[in-house]
């Protein structure tokens, strides 16, 4: 029955007119296919080789040009060294003007934030009564006078006896306390600038009565001033008294003043362990006020043959300082030395004026890129302009 359906499909398909292919066709039409496919690929894989070797011949022929940077040798220098502490100004004469009796003020003298000078008046209270006390204690000084002289004339002719010379001059005596009382009552109520110096805002007006202790206005000598400040009591072997202080106050930027140590203060805080120190400086232009916020640098003696380059030159980041070392590499087609920049880390000290000091990392002498270190990677081919390295300016400012 099988050889009946064999029979049955060859009879259909000759009648259709198709044959099927032979084992040896189906074998040679495989071997074509398979040769077209591996000439596409290797006709690819070739074009992609001959692009890449064209692309790396192209950047080998055409290498960017060397960076243009400038350079600065280090040196050896003495390098400055500072205490820094923080601290505030205080007047050496500072006081606030009151009354040592109280009284109505008939007269005010002075305009607030004027210089006064030491005795100048500045307030006047009501002293008419106390002129006319003086005026009668003045009267009971006379006729205690004369009979003083009445009695001593009497007793030396023995008409009176000294008990009443001796009650006439107590009578004398007394007199002239009143007086001197009253003149000194007097004085008071004519109240003076105690010391040279400017006046704050006038806290009183004319007719006020005042009572004793009430302010009337403030004054400060401006021409004198103290800085007060802290320091670690690690440096206490290092503060003398008479060392020079630099201070500064975002008041004034871009502005020193000086000042000299002339108090230490023989205890050390027991809350924040420091050292409390005072300085002397003189204000002759009064442009600092007290109360104002300073910063202070104590000047040390200087530590010398310390590696020093400029500020521009290292690089600060979160992962170390470092600097790029110029050295020759070589020599190109021409001879001539191929100069390259090479990253090397650093250990940095004090700054000031736009310096830094390199503990490690740098030696005297080495050649260091100071400016256009943006356009260098560590290896990277440069050419040194010699131009010099940026300038800080000379009095920065702030917005």
């Amino acid at each position: 029955m099988d050889g009946d359906v064999k029979t049955a499909n060859v009879e259909i398909k000759a009648r259709r007119g198709y044959a099927p292919p032979s084992r040896a066709k189906r074998v040679r039409w495989f071997v074509i296919v398979g040769v077209l496919l591996a000439l596409a690929l290797g006709g690819l894989y070739g074009f992609n080789s001959f692009r890449d070797h064209a692309i790396a011949n192209f950047f080998a022929n055409n290498k960017p040009p060397p960076a243009q940077i400038a350079a600065v040798k280090a040196t050896s220098e003495s390098v400055p060294r500072y205490a820094n502490g923080i601290g505030s100004l205080a007047a050496v004469h500072q006081v606030t003007v009151t009354p040592e009796v109280g009284g109505r003020i008939v007269a005010i003298s002075f305009e607030a934030g004027a210089a006064v000078k030491a005795g100048d008046k500045l307030v006047q209270l009501d002293d008419g009564p106390d002129k006319g006390d003086l005026a009668n204690f003045q009267a009971q000084a006379r006729w205690a006078s004369v009979s003083l002289e009445r009695a001593k004339t009497l007793a030396a002719r023995q008409f009176a006896s000294q008990e009443s010379v001796d009650q006439a001059q107590s009578q004398l005596d007394q007199a002239n306390g009143q007086i001197a009382k009253t003149q000194a009552i007097i004085a008071q109520k004519l109240i003076r600038a105690p010391f040279n110096g400017r006046l704050g805002v006038r806290q009183v007006e004319l007719g006020q009565y005042v009572n004793t202790g009430a302010a009337i206005v403030t004054l400060t000598d401006l021409s004198t001033l103290y800085v007060n400040f802290t320091l670690p009591t690690q440096l206490r072997s290092a503060i003398v008294l008479g060392q020079t202080v630099n201070v500064t106050t975002d008041a004034f930027p871009g502005r020193k003043f000086t000042a000299k140590i002339t108090t230490l203060e023989p205890q050390i805080r027991a809350d924040t362990r420091t050292m409390m120190v005072q300085a002397t400086m003189t204000n002759p232009d009064e442009v600092l006020l007290p109360g104002m916020f300073v910063d202070a640098q104590v000047v040390l003696p200087v530590e010398p043959d310390q590696v020093v380059l400029p500020e521009t030159a290292v690089d600060y980041t979160l992962y170390g300082d470092s600097v790029y070392v110029v050295r020759q590499d070589g020599t190109d087609a021409g001879g001539k030395p191929v100069m390259k920049a090479f990253r090397t880390p650093v250990k940095t000290g004090q700054r000031w004026e736009s310096k830094v000091a390199i503990l490690s990392g740098v030696k005297p002498g080495d050649e260091v890129v100071a400016a256009g270190q943006v356009k260098v990677q560590d290896g990277a081919a440069v050419t040194v302009t010699g131009n010099p390295p940026p300038q800080a300016p000379a009095n920065p400012t702030t917005n």
